[in-house]
């Protein structure tokens, strides 16, 4: 007989907008530079999040080996 364990699911999901403001906002006070991978948001983002973060960037095609720069390339500028 052998017993299964299933975790519950999180339904809690973040956005790739989500992600790219809290990204920008770690860019914007030093914490992260653009040039840095993208793998290094998890030290900054609560673990039981990273999961969802984590499939949400590969949903968008997004690779953790793509810079910050790369997520945050769609940043619009009101002085252009």
């Amino acid at each position: 007989m052998s017993i299964t364990t299933t975790l519950p699911r999180s339904t809690y999901r973040l956005s790739i907008d989500t992600i790219r403001n809290e990204a920008r906002q770690m860019v914007e006070k030093g914490i992260i530079s653009r040039s840095q991978p993208l793998y290094v948001l998890c030290e900054y983002l609560p673990a039981r999040e990273w999961l969802g973060v984590e499939c949400e960037l590969e949903r968008c095609d997004y690779l953790l080996r793509d810079h910050i720069g790369d997520l945050l390339s769609c940043e619009k500028w009101d002085n252009d």
